[in-house]
């Protein structure tokens, strides 16, 4: 899986790096016979559904001639948005300080399950305080992490 995961990122990258944009990250997510492929882009100057039109029509174009995703899938390009998935360390330590949720690939004390403040990067893994305790989590261990939205009253 993450070979798979490997090889789509280096065929979709270079088309969104060439467009002007950062390619944030991909999900693959399997639903029986059909799958969807997410593609979240990210610039400094925002993102607007034309630009993802624009992704989504140049991006289409490679994977119909590379065919790297068997049977059917709907491709969908978006920002990340304000609760962005976070992929790398490179984007935890970007948003340390804000809130997170983590879903562990394989269960600690019992949970998968996970929710704090972001402390930080240290080597290859993420720093979360919970609770008043704080908590290390390899990266290589988390199946999915996204921020969490924080409103003032």
């Amino acid at each position: 899986m993450a070979t798979k995961h490997a090889a789509l990122h280096a065929l979709i990258e270079p088309v969104v790096a060439a467009m002007g944009f950062e390619l944030w990250g991909i999900d693959h997510l399997s639903q029986g016979k059909h799958s969807r492929l997410v593609i979240y882009i990210e610039r400094e100057s925002g993102v607007n559904v034309e630009d993802c039109a624009d992704i989504s029509r140049q991006v289409s174009a490679i994977l119909d001639v590379e065919d790297p995703i068997p049977g059917e899938y709907r491709l969908e390009v978006s920002s990340p948005g304000m609760a962005r998935p976070l992929y790398t360390l490179d984007h935890f330590s970007r948003f340390q300080g804000h809130h997170v949720a983590l879903k562990l690939r394989a269960p600690f004390d019992g949970r998968r399950k996970f929710q704090g403040l972001l402390a930080g990067v240290e080597g290859d893994e993420i720093l979360l305080q919970m609770d008043g305790e704080e908590y290390c989590f390899p990266i290589e261990g988390i199946d999915s992490a996204h921020i969490v939205p924080q409103f003032d009253d």
